[in-house]
């Protein structure tokens, strides 16, 4: 057995062991909070190291080995070391001393090099920067100053207490966070994802520009669960983008779809990239009142980017889907294919409507799946062996059980098993840099707390807005994407969380508007660029330059753009009900997402470009003014234009 070998089998047994530990906890309840978030940590610590090698696959490979068993054993050492001390450091507020600040020092090292291995040198460097001011602030001049804190006062917050590394976000992970993540990850393997996938082919494949609009649909339904847009982009892309390209669409349009729809993910509950969980925490609300506020935002970011799509294909004259790989629907809509994501849901659902907590609620969620999976399994038709039934048109590599012959059902229990062990793994595995990432934020967060500086920039950024709303929104918006630039949502959406939307707060939105408002634009950053995450991957299977990707991605998003900035014009469009204002708000919203789709998407009422282009704009504007008269008025507009835009299409088509 070689060393590689050996690293990955004990990573799978370490990663079966979290898993097993993050189920435990959520279903009978999870441990005291800093015995729950060390353990969990520890664990991270250790996979993390096996999965990620220093100076892997070179002649230095012995020498990272050894810096990686130093680190791993001092780290998780440290981390079992905060388990057992719990009471004392809860209790008793202990005072640093050497052997604590070389725990601290080992561990902070630890975290940041593993988040260079495993997200980019971008969030490490922030983290360094966050430490840096820390200790050196007090010769700064002026308001960016503080008194400045030596690396005693340093431990006792990261270390000995629970604002530092154990802080609020590194509980998240450790309980609602991961037990999703392995929520989704079942669900998938359930079945789950072929039938999503099918389904958005059976659903959009016969209309104008059916392949981008099954990457639409089908990164909604993916991004509902897994909550990643750049895991999106990879898995259903895999699939869609090579789809598009065969139907001859442009290499850059077809990346720039899956990359934008892939985004949505992150927006769309419940899962929200883990960003609602967090969300919740900081507000100090419910999880089901951040899901459904997010709610609307989320549709109409989906309508627009449909809508954006349809128009664009229409103007290009892009191809459906060839009938030959539409499935019907009686392969698609079969209790077989639908019970694991009736089940999972439905475990899901009652959970929370019973009054459980949202681990447990997750767990039973978990149970829904996998009972899901068995009974896919049990009805699953019989074959003869190496047959594959071509029902199901996705050819990407989810779990499917059509592909069972008899021999492989004379051994269910063999074949379940397997499965629930694939998705241990994997959903585990995609918690190593859930876990690396935030318990790096929790550090930066608290650094910020400690010195100030959030409600610093929060009031010049007040300053600098004046009494305008509006000008602190885009002054906020500018600083959100900057700051989100190259690093995960879920620890963008943190670090502007703690520095950005109290400018907003202070300047008199509603917090939750606030934090979504801030979100958004942290979110958009994995398609904006110069360093947007999701465009580079979408660009690598489509075999186009990045470039060209992220403009037409930009185009095609165009309309979250302004989306945020309808919660300062209609606060109620976060508040869901049956009341005026939000249905205000709803109807302002689906005017100014059709009125920026037919610009972006290139529709002409004239065929004079410029003037076309103003007569959008226009109404767009009208949409987003908070009056009933000029709603009325760009709703009239918008019926009037669409009408117009068809016939010159249809004119022009002849």
């Amino acid at each position: 057995m070689t060393k590689t070998t050996l690293r990955m089998r004990l990573a799978s047994v370490l990663t079966l062991f979290l898993a097993l530990f993050i189920l435990g906890t959520a279903a009978f309840g999870a441990q005291e909070a800093l015995v729950q978030r060390s353990i969990f940590l520890a664990f991270v610590i250790a996979i993390a190291f096996l999965r990620f090698p220093l100076f892997a696959q070179s002649r230095l490979a012995p020498l990272g080995n050894i810096i990686d068993l130093v680190l791993a054993v001092i780290a998780v050492g440290s981390c079992l070391w905060v388990t057992v001390n719990t009471d004392e450091i809860m209790n008793t507020l202990p005072t640093a001393e050497k052997s604590e600040v070389f725990m601290t020092a080992v561990l902070v090292i630890t975290l940041l090099e593993l988040a260079r291995r495993t997200i980019g040198l971008i969030f490490p460097v922030l983290v360094v920067i966050g430490l840096v001011y820390a200790f050196f602030g007090q010769y700064i001049p002026g308001s960016l100053g503080h008194r400045g804190f030596d690396i005693y006062y340093i431990t006792e917050v990261l270390l000995l207490s629970d604002i530092g590394i154990w802080g609020t976000l590194l509980g998240v992970a450790s309980t609602i966070i991961a037990v999703f993540v392995l929520f989704g990850a079942f669900l998938l393997h359930s079945g789950g994802g072929a039938t999503f996938m099918d389904l958005a082919i059976r659903i959009s494949g016969r209309s104008v520009g059916g392949a981008a609009k099954i990457s639409t649909i089908a990164s909604g339904l993916f991004g509902m669960v897994s909550g990643s847009a750049v895991g999106n982009v990879a898995t259903t892309g895999a699939f869609t983008i090579p789809l598009m390209k065969r139907l001859r669409y442009p290499p850059a349009l077809a990346g720039a779809v899956e990359a934008v729809a892939s985004t949505g993910g992150q927006l769309a509950p419940p899962i929200m990239g883990a960003a609602a969980f967090i969300m919740a925490e900081i507000i100090g609300t419910s999880y089901l009142s951040i899901a459904a506020a997010a709610t609307l935002p989320a549709l109409l970011f989906y309508f627009g980017v449909f809508a954006t799509v349809h128009i664009t294909a229409q103007q290009e004259q892009l191809g459906m889907v060839p009938e030959d790989q539409i499935p019907s629907w009686a392969s698609v809509i079969t209790f077989q294919r639908l019970a694991p994501i009736i089940l999972s849901f439905g475990g899901l659902t009652y959970g929370i409507l019973t009054g459980r907590s949202l681990p447990t609620s997750a767990f039973y969620g978990i149970i829904g799946a996998v009972l899901g999976m068995l009974v896919a399994m049990l009805l699953a038709p019989r074959q003869a062996p190496q047959e594959k039934t071509q029902d199901s048109a996705s050819d990407l590599s989810f779990q499917e059980f059509s592909d069972l012959t008899d021999e492989t059902k004379e051994n269910t229990a063999t074949v379940l098993f397997t499965r629930l062990r694939s998705a241990l793994d994997e959903g585990a595995t995609g918690l190593i840099i859930v876990g690396v990432l935030l318990a790096g934020a929790q550090i930066l967060v608290s650094l910020i707390n400690t010195t100030g500086i959030g409600i610093t920039l929060s009031s010049m950024i007040v300053s600098g807005g004046g009494d305008s709303l509006l000008l602190v929104g885009l002054i906020v918006a500018a600083i959100c994407m900057v700051l989100g630039m190259g690093i995960p949502t879920t620890a963008a959406y943190v670090l502007v969380a703690a520095t950005l939307a109290p400018a907003l707060v202070s300047a008199g939105l509603k917090p939750i508007s606030a934090h979504m408002f801030v979100f958004y634009y942290a979110t958009l950053s994995v398609i904006t660029p110069p360093v947007c995450v999701g465009v580079f991957v979408a660009a690598g299977i489509a075999g186009e330059k990045w470039g060209r990707v992220a403009k037409r991605a930009v185009m095609l998003g165009a309309v979250t753009y302004v989306i945020p900035f309808l919660f300062i014009l209609y606060p109620n469009m976060l508040n869901p009900g049956i009341n005026a204002g939000y249905i205000e708000a709803a109807i302002s919203g689906i005017i100014f997402v059709l009125a920026f789709a037919h610009l972006f998407g290139g529709a002409r009422i004239t065929g004079r470009k410029y003037a076309d282009i103003t007569l959008w704009v226009l109404i767009s504007v009208l949409a987003t003014m908070p009056s009933l008269i000029t709603l009325g008025v760009a709703a009239i507009s918008m019926v009037v234009a669409q009408r117009m835009a068809k016939r010159r299409s249809a004119a022009l088509a002849l």
